[in-house]
């Protein structure tokens, strides 16, 4: 199921800070952990775009929407649904303005909240984990191959 994720009710959520400078790639890093574990097709939106940084970035699956700054995400995820129509009801919205959610109960969308989002994002990352780290152990076979490529003649190549 996609998602539509209202960024920035989403960031504080995750124990992330709003005054950081990288707060926004900070979550679609975690995003992209999420993807990872559960394939999902997500929209994030982020308000507050300076002048000539409004734009639509796409991050494998993301697509994050920096919406410029006198407008607001909350006005693009309503659009945003509305221009979905009956597919609104295949899309999860994640926000915890209670405004958006009665929006997307309206289209017959899924809403679930930021703070359970983001309780379903961290379940996916163990903590000082490198998420793009495979911790599952070597087979016996792996160690053997790793074993024969390191004990024969260092100037031997294959």
């Amino acid at each position: 199921m996609p998602y539509l994720i209202d960024g920035h009710n989403l960031i504080p959520c995750l124990g992330l800070r709003l005054d950081s400078i990288d707060d926004e790639m900070d979550l679609i890093d975690c995003l992209l952990a999420f993807c990872r574990q559960h394939p999902s097709r997500i929209e994030v939106y982020f308000d507050g775009a300076p002048a000539g940084y409004a734009t639509t970035r796409r991050f494998g699956e993301i697509s994050a929407h920096f919406i410029r700054q006198g407008s607001s995400a909350d006005v693009a995820i309503k659009n945003r649904l509305r221009s979905i129509g009956r597919e609104a009801r295949n899309w999860t919205v994640v926000s915890s303005d209670h405004d958006i959610q009665q929006a997307a109960r309206g289209v017959q969308a899924s809403v679930i909240s930021s703070a359970e989002f983001a309780r379903q994002v961290l379940q996916t990352q163990k903590p000082g984990q490198d998420p793009n780290q495979n911790d599952a152990p070597l087979t016996a076979a792996e160690v053997e191959d790793w074993l024969d490529l390191f004990s024969g003649d260092p100037g031997e190549i294959g």
